[in-house]
């Protein structure tokens, strides 16, 4: 196919609120030597859409974005000094672009696709040429004390990231408590793989789960809960933003925890992480699709918490 001069790409140029979303037509240059250009073909929200939509991202943000970290697409074309990749290659860009292995510094945090950088809510775009929700929840499971069989994950809610957990705890051999703030959400999880459900609105469900290890997802209304919940020297995974954690030293002492934050992960581990989905054949759960020019409403519905697994956006053929 002719490589395309231009892409149409949804930006923010105000961020508060989603409302501000403006799908508009940008020139599209030739790849470099070492960049690829992706025909995007899908994309998926997250929490942090939200916020950087609202200006309440608490990281670095630049002015008008092209919001969105997580896709899948396809090569469409290759720059000259490419190695590994080819046209038709299937793939998925890296949240952070430079975080290529080794844990995050400053210089691959601002590469982060849809607040620091430009995302991927758009038809084409160009990416270096070395290799999203999921590989948050695998660095979770794998990265500091690597998930073994036999050890009991807690995941809280039924978003990507949580649905992600479960679904690699129950891969590994893991015993998985789910919790949810609905008492038919869990129904779901439970088809999944997950052994025990709980509603997380039921008072003292903290006392229910001293387990091993956790992903906290709610932010400052659940972790001191979800500290509770864990086991002498247990660890929590947190990936949530916000709020007030005066208390917490006290919390992390008094049970000898381990609060690990999350910032995705790097290209290493998302190879590594691409084995066990392929041994396993996991597929990932979508919730809803939603057209191209729709995508206030999948905000809309992203923010309504209604959703189970992933919300998408499906981006148009030419």
């Amino acid at each position: 196919m002719p490589i395309p001069t231009t892409t149409r790409e949804y930006r923010l140029p105000k961020v508060d609120g989603f409302h501000n979303l403006t799908l508009q037509e940008a020139p599209l240059r030739t790849p470099k030597s070492s960049e690829v250009l992706v025909k995007i073909h899908a994309v998926s929200f997250q929490y942090r859409d939200l916020i950087v939509a609202k200006g309440q991202y608490p990281l670095s943000q630049k002015e008008n974005p092209v919001p969105g970290p997580d896709m899948a697409g396809e090569i469409i074309a290759t720059g000259g000094d490419v190695k590994g990749w080819k046209v038709g290659d299937r793939v998925c860009a890296n949240f952070a672009l430079d975080h290529v292995f080794g844990d995050a510094t400053d210089e691959s945090k601002a590469t982060g696709l849809g607040a620091p950088i430009d995302g991927v809510l758009t038809e084409y775009r160009l990416f270096p040429a070395h290799s999203c929700a999921m590989l948050t929840t695998y660095n979770a499971l794998k990265g500091l004390r690597p998930l073994k069989g036999g050890d009991y994950v807690r995941v809280q809610g039924t978003g990507g990231v949580s649905i992600f957990g479960l679904q690699f705890a129950v891969a590994s051999g893991a015993t998985v408590i789910a919790t949810s703030s609905s008492d038919k959400k869990p129904e779901i999880t439970k088809k999944l793989g997950a052994r025990h459900l709980i509603n997380y609105k039921t008072p003292d469900w903290e006392k229910e789960v001293l387990k091993i290890m956790l992903i906290e997802v709610g932010g400052p209304g659940t972790i001191m809960k979800s500290l509770a919940s864990v086991r002498y020297a247990g660890i929590a995974n947190a990936i949530g933003f916000g709020g007030d954690m005066s208390s917490l030293p006290v919390a992390i002492l008094g049970k000898s925890s381990i609060v690990r934050g999350i910032l995705i992960g790097s290209r290493t581990q998302f190879k590594d992480m691409n084995r066990p989905i392929v041994a396993q054949n996991l597929e990932p759960v979508i919730d809803r699709v939603f057209s191209f020019e729709d995508v206030r409403t999948a905000y809309e519905y992203q923010e309504s918490r209604q959703h189970v697994g992933k919300v998408v956006t499906r981006v148009p053929e030419d």
